[in-house]
């Protein structure tokens, strides 16, 4: 087995819908997102010959997903009323509107689903939202 990491961090403020504490409150993160690949063999032919992936590569798909994540605010599809989603939005903010609860295990699976819909081989994604705790993900 091989392979290879990789991380990229982003900024970004979100709230924790129907949570019961201070995560309920707007607040902000710098997100680090180590990206892990694995593949049982590797490349045999053109210039990734005998590598997983060019690491420059890697480096840019992983450092594009966090380029989209940066400096938005993060909002739960539903978790805001459409004039306040909508009131935002004409005063400039950047908002990405996010299927799910935007929890750290949400977003670690999230960023693994789209980074292995482009083509990463990727086996794990951990996502910190403080530099002591970070929530794992593995498909």
């Amino acid at each position: 087995m091989f392979g290879l990491k990789t991380e990229a961090c982003f900024d970004s403020a979100h709230f924790l819908t129907e949570y019961y504490g201070r995560c309920e409150n707007l607040h902000g993160h710098r997100w680090r997102m180590v990206v892990y690949l694995e593949q049982d063999e590797l490349q045999t032919e053109g210039t990734m010959k005998d590598m997983v992936i060019d690491f420059g590569c890697f480096k840019r798909d992983v450092r594009a997903f966090a380029e989209r994540l940066d400096h938005t605010f993060l909002v739960e599809e539903g978790s805001l009323r459409p004039e306040t989603v909508a009131a935002l939005e004409s005063e400039g903010f950047s908002l990405t509107i996010l299927p799910f609860r935007t929890t750290a295990e949400n977003l670690a699976r999230y960023a693994c689903e789209q980074l292995r819909a482009e083509g990463l081989p990727v086996s794990q994604v951990d996502m910190y939202e403080t530099p002591n705790n970070c929530a794992i993900y593995r498909p």
